[in-house]
């Protein structure tokens, strides 16, 4: 099955986290390790703002603050009746289910045993879920599916959310880290995940699909160690993904913090991404910034950049999805993040501000910056 996790923009594709159905077991890599050096943190003032570029691919594994509707679907209640009772009570796709008759929905095998319980006595459910941050309420009773010979409400719905990314960065001071560079969505409603808990772990890449014109590529991977968590996932922004991490993870090009650069110190020309296209060796690949957006408030599509590096042009064609949270660094300093893909130039692509990353992740206050699996129920 194709991942189904490309959100289309346009004249854009999402370098987005690869949902399960991209992650392969272990394959035969053909790509030549590249050698490279640890290097060192540049020496700056001693309260310059520092933390540690990433660059590793990384496994996430998420569960949404509740239960998520991402479909509607028709219960045969007689040979001449169909009828979905979640759909006729107004819940649509992308709302989140937060309880049902005051139980707390925090996983969905919960919700069938609700729903069996109302079914059997002929009673209606009372639903509490958000939708667009606004909390409301819907009351529907269940209907028999004669097929299946059980009580449904007639809604697909998904608790959790699996792939993999990149991590962007490391902030030991703080016991901070921050990835992807984007907000997980749903791949079904393209609804921002809100998230309940979550973790994540190494990841290994086994092989590249090359990204042509009009067809972007992808990695493919696999989790390691899933017993071995990395950091918990606390928060899912326009920025990416947060949460706390006690150590740097292995196979880490800097061992040191280095400085950052604020978005009105970001200048077009030469930089570097960090990113792994074999296994989990991260590498470093020359990209050009060709232009910079002078924002006074977050917004992602903070610059855009080029591929340049003749080595990850002929092994991944240019921005693949997975990529997305690679650290882009200038001069030295860690400027931002890979974020997205042009679908007609794979070559090219968008890259966040590290400084609205450094914000989401709690690293840096506002004040302190500087201004400019699906189941049937």
């Amino acid at each position: 099955m194709k991942p189904n996790l490309r959100k289309l923009m346009p004249g854009l594709l999402f370098a987005f986290f690869l949902s399960l159905s991209g992650i392969t077991g272990p394959q035969q890599s053909f790509a030549a390790p590249l050698e490279h050096q640890p290097h060192k943190a540049v020496q700056g003032n001693d309260n310059e703002l520092k933390v540690i570029p990433g660059g590793q691919t990384i496994g996430v594994k998420v569960k949404s603050a509740g239960v998520l509707v991402v479909g509607h679907h028709l219960i045969e209640v007689s040979e001449q009746s169909k009828i979905s009772p979640g759909e006729n009570s107004g819940l649509m796709p992308g709302d989140l289910m937060i309880s049902i008759n005051g139980v707390k929905l925090d996983e969905v095998s919960k919700v069938a045993k609700l729903v069996e319980r109302a079914g059997k006595s002929n009673d209606s459910l009372s639903i509490v879920y958000k939708r667009s941050g606004k909390e409301h309420k819907a009351q529907l009773k269940p209907a028999y599916d004669r097929n299946d010979k059980v009580w449904r409400l007639g809604l697909y719905i998904r608790d959790s959310a699996a792939g993999v990314g990149t991590l962007t960065f490391y902030a030991p001071k703080q016991g901070v880290y921050g990835a992807l560079g984007h907000v997980i969505t749903d791949m079904n409603t393209g609804t921002p995940i809100v998230v309940g808990s979550g973790h994540i772990v190494q990841s290994s890449v086994t092989s590249i699909s090359k990204s042509q014109d009009g067809d972007p590529g992808e990695k493919r991977a696999h989790f390691l160690k899933e017993s071995q968590v990395l950091g918990n996932v606390e928060s899912n922004t326009d920025f990416g993904i947060f949460g706390k991490m006690t150590r740097n993870p292995e196979h880490s090009l800097y061992q040191e913090p280095i400085p950052v650069a604020m978005s009105a110190e970001v200048k077009e020309g030469p930089a570097q991404i960090l990113t792994v296209v074999d296994g989990q060796q991260v590498e470093r690949f020359n990209v050009e910034i060709i232009h910079v957006a002078r924002q006074q408030s977050p917004a992602t599509k903070g610059m855009v950049l080029r591929i340049t590096d003749s080595r990850l042009i002929d092994k991944t064609g240019g921005i693949v999805q997975g990529m997305s949270g690679s650290p882009i660094v200038q001069d030295g300093r860690l400027i931002g993040a890979v974020t997205h893909v042009f679908v007609n130039d794979p070559k090219s692509g968008y890259g966040c501000f590290i400084e609205w990353m450094l914000r989401d992740s709690g690293v840096v206050q506002q004040e302190h910056l500087l201004p400019s699996n699906l189941k049937a129920v």
